[in-house]
């Protein structure tokens, strides 16, 4: 008859409350769901876990399940396990303890509002997948591009002559020297390229 918490963690969202809340209600473990990918391995890990008489403790239930089909499932598995539900923020317990203020329309507004809300709780995690995509990491192309133009430059600001800065560059062209200070904002102000 173990007490476990389960929390769904997503930006946004401050879970820390919600640990500190299961641990003063006395849950031995409590199981942190990072929301990146979609993917709920810690949930589906949990469920194979409960033992029959055990306490499961969530942040709400649009946290764990996606529409009223799941709940009726989850309800069930409950229900066959003899597994207390615990919902803190839906104010929600199966063993009608902790929120007596709880009525019956509460409960059905709770399970009304549902999809809406676990529509929400998905939006807030592909806006960051889609954010984390967009994300361009430099491969070591890029930072050799990078190192060459920063050589060019350097070479052109400490004096060397262009055909020195061309042939130690690796272009294959006197033009791509040019190309590369003008791009660094650098005023040529020698030779014949002077301004």
């Amino acid at each position: 008859m173990a007490k476990i918490g389960y929390v769904m963690n997503y930006a946004g969202y401050g879970a820390d409350t919600d640990k500190e809340w299961m641990k003063r209600f006395g849950c031995a473990e409590i199981i942190e769901e990072q929301q990146e990918c979609g993917l709920r391995a810690e949930w589906d890990k949990l469920l194979g876990r409960l033992n029959k008489g055990d306490e499961l403790v969530v942040s709400k239930l649009s946290h764990i399940i996606r529409e009223t089909r799941q709940l009726s499932y989850l309800l069930e598995y409950c229900l066959l396990k003899e597994i207390r539900l615990i919902s803190i923020h839906d104010c929600i317990d199966s063993g009608n303890e902790l929120f007596p203020e709880t009525r019956m329309s509460d409960i059905l507004n709770v399970v009304a509002l549902l999809p809406k809300e676990a529509f929400d709780v998905r939006k807030s995690s592909d806006a960051i997948r889609k954010v984390k995509s967009r994300m361009r990491t430099l491969s070591p192309v890029d930072y050799n591009r990078i190192g060459r133009k920063e050589c060019v430059v350097n070479m052109y600001k400490s004096g060397h002559l262009i055909n020195e800065i061309w042939k130690a560059s690796g272009f294959r062209s006197r033009s791509s020297v040019f190309r590369v200070l003008k791009e660094a904002g650098i005023v040529l102000n020698r030779g014949r390229k002077k301004g």
